[in-house]
């Protein structure tokens, strides 16, 4: 910006986007200074460096309103956890299908995670048919991605939201 341009001759542009050519860095400054106007090096790799003549507290403001905006656009997933155990009660489970169907249709990603204790390692296949059950029910509200992956006395399996349903809003997470 101003004085910290290292080069002789810049490519100079004027605020209403015409270009003035290509000038001397003195003489640029000048054209700025008249108009009360920085002037601020848009692209320093290019031969000779491009400047523009604008005002510099304006254009820091919109490249952060820029920013901003475009964060505010990018979803990043939401991962959220439902525990489960291999003998998990009728009414317990529909609670946390129902709790799965919520986050799923908010938009973010569940984790499935069912726990073993004790002889209940000796019975797995009620582990797994408690988490086919639950992707069953899941199935039109997301899909498995890839299968159970067994981790110590753990089952875990993500699910992701179905296509149709819409990302989270900026209060839905800030509330989580």
């Amino acid at each position: 910006m101003n004085r910290d341009i290292r080069a002789d001759k810049v490519r100079t542009i004027d605020e209403d986007g015409t270009q003035l050519g290509i000038l001397p860095l003195d003489e640029a400054l000048q054209i700025a200074r008249k108009k009360e106007r920085d002037l601020v090096c848009v692209s320093p790799q290019s031969i000779p460096p491009v400047c523009r003549i604008l005002d510099y507290g304006k254009f820091k403001y919109e490249l952060n309103k820029r920013e901003k905006e475009s964060r505010k656009r990018h979803h990043l997933f939401k991962l959220k956890e439902i525990k489960i155990r291999p003998r998990i009660d009728d009414h317990d489970y529909r609670v946390k299908l129902r709790r799965a169907i919520e986050f799923l249709e908010r938009g973010c990603k569940l984790r499935l995670t069912l726990t073993f204790r004790g002889r209940e390692m000796a019975h797995q296949e009620l582990g797994h048919q408690t988490l086919e059950r639950m992707i069953e029910d899941l199935k039109e509200y997301g899909s498995p991605e890839g299968s159970f992956r067994k981790m110590g006395r753990r089952l875990t399996l993500i699910v992701s939201p179905a296509r149709h349903s819409a990302p989270p809003s900026a209060n839905e997470q800030k509330k989580e």
